[in-house]
């Protein structure tokens, strides 16, 4: 180890950190013996931003590992917390120490110098803190490749000695992890008296075999995983995110065994809500799942929240209910309750859910006003689209009432749906634009179901002069699409894409509505089928056909786009809108129809369908059209 009074024998100045030059590094490391807590805590906060950051080393992380060692043992207050970032900085998986850079590597760096100092770490495996044994079983983990032989055998002699006999379950479970790390099997630990150490060793073991996941491990991990002993040293091992974390992504790899411990850990009380969580993320993850596990956190809500309210899961019931082609009588029920009994967020998320899962008696909730807010009206609009007597008059309340902001977007949205019918709104989207409440949305939609009038076109026509180039753009092209008169619209356009500032792709895709009166526009547009940006080659090819009509150009950019990511979707619309799906396309889309797997993740602000559910059901219509 090295004292501070040596920091300055090292040239800091010469060697690098996340923020570039180490010289404040022996600042830093002098701050850890300060006395004010504050300081101390803040210069570990900074060693952990700078020397370690985000999961990268750097060249003077080795150089500062037997300062911080020498920190460990004589700042006792802090001596978990450095003892953590040693264990952090050496952070290293089999696959990095086999790996032909190793030797020269930053982390087999900071490994050799862990090393050196590791034997006057090692007495703190007897510490009567269970969180420093801890930490120091952590530190073992990832520098035990880098021991010496006989220094190794002692290690690993002692944690023997820990897994047989610490007083604390926890310990033991982590005493064996290290033992299996270092070569050992976890088989015997699956029968051991401690849940804690069964838990520890049934994760090994799934780790080790992977999905799907043998009936033992699953009831093991039922059992023993509902209420484990992290106490406030929930700490990672090498190679891993948080124990719970790493936990989650193995459940997720196998979806029926996952499912079948999430209702385990849910019946037990759902603590720290880890069954719900198991059973989100089975949905983000697995298509066609969103049944099984909406039961199950219909089954978590009374667990949730520490007054019991089930604000939260509702809202997770609401996100996803939408995309079940017919919810069950149960679980609407159930929801219907919840929407008439409870009260505030819970309320509102409960009636959410009702409306997404098409149940007729919400329309009647939504429409009482004291119930419903502007997103709710917008789900409504979404799953009774016949019902637009009832829901236009009550969206052109809240409008005239001043809805602002998302409320407006919102409401907006909803009249969407209507067609032609949500005309009737024009006196409240018009007055939208004038006073900006939603006024992009509002434009695009008078742009559509409009009646030109003298109020409008004025209003649009200064709305097209607005700054905001989204509004600009919206405004000028609903004008033209009331008078026909492009002239605004092309002005508009070629002063955006004249100057090349912003999203490009936003402006191209603004123009579609104009057709074959953007042809002027062409020679700026052709160049960007080939620019550097994938979303602006994707909106100019969707661009180039809808004003020359034309596959030609726009088929083989959009083609080439196609992929399982947000542009590849847009892509894939731009085509199915066309027509045309090259034949070389056709593997690629029965892997997005078939995958079990979901490939795109949903959109925070999609109200209507899933992104991958959008993309599967794209790749089903392009290959039976086809």
């Amino acid at each position: 180890m090295r004292s501070p009074a040596e920091l300055d024998d090292v040239p800091w100045h010469d060697l690098t950190h996340a923020y570039g030059s180490a010289e404040d590094v022996p600042q830093l490391i002098r701050a850890l013996y300060e006395d004010d807590q504050e300081t101390v805590d803040e210069a570990i906060y900074e060693l952990y931003g700078n020397i370690h950051h985000q999961g990268t080393v750097y060249p003077a992380s080795a150089p500062a590992v037997p300062f911080l060692a020498h920190a460990a043992c004589h700042v006792p207050g802090k001596r978990e917390d450095l003892l953590m970032l040693l264990a952090t900085l050496a952070d290293n998986g089999p696959g990095d120490s086999e790996s032909p850079h190793w030797p020269g590597s930053v982390v087999a760096a900071i490994c050799a110098e862990l090393a050196r100092v590791f034997p006057e770490i090692l007495p703190h495996l007897d510490d009567t803190d269970r969180g420093i044994r801890r930490a120091v079983l952590r530190v073992i983990a990832a520098v035990a490749g880098s021991l010496h032989a006989e220094l190794r055998a002692e290690v690993l002699a002692r944690v023997d000695v820990l897994y047989a006999t610490d007083p604390v379950a926890a310990v033991r479970a982590d005493a064996m992890v290290v033992r299996v790390l270092s070569g050992g099997s976890e088989v015997e630990a699956l029968d051991s008296p401690l849940p804690e150490v069964r838990l520890a060793a049934a994760v090994l073991a799934a780790e080790r075999s992977g999905p799907p996941y043998a009936p033992r491990l699953v009831e093991i991990l039922t059992e023993d995983g509902a209420d484990p002993d992290p106490g406030d040293d929930n700490y990672p091992w090498p190679g891993t995110s948080s124990q719970d974390q790493h936990l989650t992504g193995l459940l997720s790899q196998d979806p029926d065994a996952a499912l079948t411990i999430a209702a385990g850990w849910i019946a037990a009380g759902d603590i720290g809500s880890r069954g719900s969580w198991i059973a989100r993320q089975i949905m983000e993850t697995w298509r066609g799942r969103e049944p099984q596990a909406l039961d199950l956190l219909l089954a978590a809500l009374p667990h949730q929240g520490e007054a019991g309210s089930p604000a939260h899961g509702l809202s997770t019931i609401a996100r996803w209910v939408r995309h079940i082609p017919e919810p069950g009588a149960a679980l609407r029920d159930a929801l219907y309750e919840y929407a008439r009994t409870e009260q505030g967020e819970s309320a509102e998320a409960a009636l959410l859910a009702l409306t997404h899962s098409r149940d007729p008696r919400a329309l009647d909730l939504v429409l009482d006003l004291h119930c419903s807010g502007a997103q709710t009206l917008q789900a409504a609009a979404l799953s009774f689209p016949e019902a637009g007597d009832r829901l236009i008059p009550a969206i052109r309340s809240a409008l005239a009432a001043g809805a602002t902001g998302n409320d407006a977007i919102h409401l907006v949205a909803a009249l969407e749906r209507f067609g032609t019918a949500a005309g009737q709104a024009q006196p409240e989207l018009v007055d939208c634009l004038r006073t900006g409440r939603g006024a992009v949305v509002a434009a695009r939609l008078l742009g559509r179901v409009g009646t030109p009038s003298t109020e409008t076109t004025s209003a649009l026509l200064e709305a097209a002069q607005s700054t905001d180039a989204s509004l600009s753009i919206a405004a000028a092209v609903a004008h033209y699409q009331h008078t026909g008169e492009a002239d605004p619209a092309l002005r508009t356009f070629e002063t955006l894409l004249a100057t090349a500032k912003g999203p490009t792709h936003w402006y191209l895709a603004g123009l579609t509505p104009l057709g074959s009166a953007a042809a002027p526009l062409l020679p700026t547009i052709e160049p960007l089928l080939t620019a550097r940006y994938d979303w602006t080659r994707m909106a100019a090819a969707e661009a180039h056909h809808a004003i020359t009509g034309s596959p030609d150009r726009a088929v083989p950019v959009l083609a080439e786009l196609i992929s399982a990511a947000p542009v590849g979707l847009s892509a894939l619309k731009a085509l199915a809108a066309i027509g045309e799906v090259p034949e070389h396309l056709r593997p690629t889309l029965r892997a997005f129809a078939f995958s079990p797997l979901r490939l795109l993740s949903d959109t925070p602000f999609s109200e209507e369908t899933h992104a991958d559910e959008e993309l599967r059901a794209l790749a089903w219509r392009l290959l039976t059209d086809g």
